[in-house]
């Protein structure tokens, strides 16, 4: 069984258009095992109850940010290995050395195109 059909991901992004454009583009990739929310909380929720191996996360969003989602799944012993690549239209120094502090796996930069992602995607979890 390859990588890709096996991989399982998360998509958390509080806006519909950009999680429809990362689940597209992760299905053109050939990774069906995908599931999505919108909000930061009820994300972690979902993956402490049913890990899986990557997630893709918003930086900003309401209530809990991708850094703060990042933050939390660290600190839970059933979340703290799930590679985390975080989404943002503009991403600061400061954002990524913070992101970095707490285990960020990589960053992408919105927009993004299918390539991109998926180099961005095999940087954390190998060749797909």
């Amino acid at each position: 069984m390859s990588l890709k059909s096996s991989l399982r991901v998360m998509i958390v992004d509080d806006m519909g258009v950009s999680r429809g454009l990362l689940v597209q583009a992760i299905e053109e990739i050939g990774i069906w095992k995908n599931q999505a929310e919108n909000d930061g909380r009820a994300a972690l929720q979902k993956l402490i109850a049913d890990p899986v191996h990557l997630v893709l996360s918003d930086y900003n969003m309401p209530g809990m940010d991708g850094l703060e989602l990042l933050q939390a799944l660290r600190q839970n012993k059933s979340t703290s290995r799930i590679g985390f690549i975080l989404v943002t239209g503009s991403p600061t120094p400061d954002m990524v050395a913070k992101g970095k502090a707490l285990g960020l796996n990589n960053i992408i930069k919105k927009p993004f195109s299918t390539a991109s992602l998926k180099q961005c995607i095999e940087s954390v979890v190998g060749r797909l």
